[in-house]
């Protein structure tokens, strides 16, 4: 049984989490760390696990906990893990970061984008970034640090990545338009995520400059064999949980002026996702919608090719919380111990 610590586990992606390895065979939580909830039951922060869970919160001790745990998961705010990670937890137990701490390969773009200092860099190399259907081969037993790649990434990359991968598009006129209920937000308590707030509206944010916007062109980057850069925007909306984004960019024509035909679109998106348990490429016609994938490790993408101006529309849903967050995670997991793939994730998405 593989014993499993959370730290942040009072966090929505952190309760995910638990709520998720609660049915996995081959694991069992050890450690509920909470630096807010030290000493409380869990169950008490969470009552939907009242006599599931009987466990009380511990703290945020990484040191003590890597002599306990096989992996500990890290659902924390940035910065957190690379101020305390060393060699020594390293050397004992295995890390799965659902922060951004060593997604990006390059310390100076992270230190710009998220205007902190990087305090463990020497650790970014040996990082995998763990989007397993890009990076499956990376992710063995001997890997020691898995950086969990972002909600509004993991849409977004793996909706463009086959066409970018094949040539198709030309990933210089690549527009992301994101959309994500406010869990994406985290549990912490904000006035701009208040009910009033939120409520009978959508919004823009973070126009041009979100963090995510380095995550998506580094990925997409290695994809493209060049760098790549690309427009992002989130939105916020009034929902809980999903992430909806709809990606526009110019068909590459072919040599005799003709454009990439639906057959030969779906062709690329089978190539890379045709075996793929959490990859559910639609049929045509069909525009993905979050309520489909909610509750689920699932990405469901569509596209339509727009004949009258050259481009594509691509578009997919998922739910931030375990496709974007706790179910990688998980499934990042699952790589690492040579478990089955989808162990303790075989879950249909509930609707309504």
């Amino acid at each position: 049984m593989i014993k499993a610590g959370i730290i942040g586990a009072t966090g929505y992606a952190g309760g995910e989490l638990v709520r998720l390895l609660q049915n996995h065979r081959e694991a069992e939580v050890v450690w509920y760390g909470s630096r807010s909830y030290i000493d409380k039951r869990y169950s008490e922060v969470y009552q939907n696990m009242f006599r599931i869970v009987e466990n009380v919160c511990r703290d945020d001790d990484l040191s003590e906990l890597a002599d306990q745990a096989d992996v500990i998961f890290t659902a924390t705010p940035q910065g957190f893990l690379a101020g305390i990670l060393t060699e020594e937890i390293l050397s004992k137990t295995k890390v799965i970061d659902l922060s951004a701490d060593y997604r990006i390969k390059d310390v100076a773009v992270y230190e710009k984008w998220y205007g902190i200092e990087h305090k463990s860099p020497q650790f970014i190399r040996e990082a995998v970034y763990g989007l397993c259907e890009i990076n499956r081969g990376k992710i063995t037993s001997e890997t020691r640090l898995v950086a969990n790649p972002g909600c509004y990434t993991t849409c977004s990359i793996l909706t463009a990545y086959p066409l970018v991968k094949e040539g198709l598009i030309d990933v210089d006129t690549l527009i992301v338009d994101a959309k994500s209920g406010t869990s994406g937000a985290g549990r912490g308590a904000k006035v701009a995520n208040l009910f009033c707030e939120v409520n009978e509206n959508i919004k823009a944010y973070g126009v041009g400059s979100h963090r995510h916007t380095p995550e998506i062109e580094e990925q997409l980057g290695y994809a493209a064999d060049r760098p790549v850069t690309i427009s992002f925007t989130p939105h916020l909306v009034p929902m809980n949980r999903g992430i909806l984004v709809t990606e526009y960019a110019s068909l590459i024509r072919k040599p005799d002026g003709s454009l990439p035909s639906y057959a030969e679109i779906r062709a690329a998106y089978e190539k890379h996702y045709g075996g793929e348990t959490f990859v559910r490429l639609l049929e045509k016609g069909v525009c993905p919608e979050t309520r489909w994938v909610e509750g689920s490790n699932y990405v469901d993408i569509g596209f339509v090719v727009e004949e009258r101006t050259g481009r594509i529309v691509m578009m997919g849903a998922l739910d931030n919380l375990v496709k974007g967050a706790a179910g990688q995670a998980v499934q990042n997991m699952n790589l690492l111990f040579g478990l089955r793939e989808s162990e303790g994730l075989d879950l249909a998405p509930c609707f309504p």
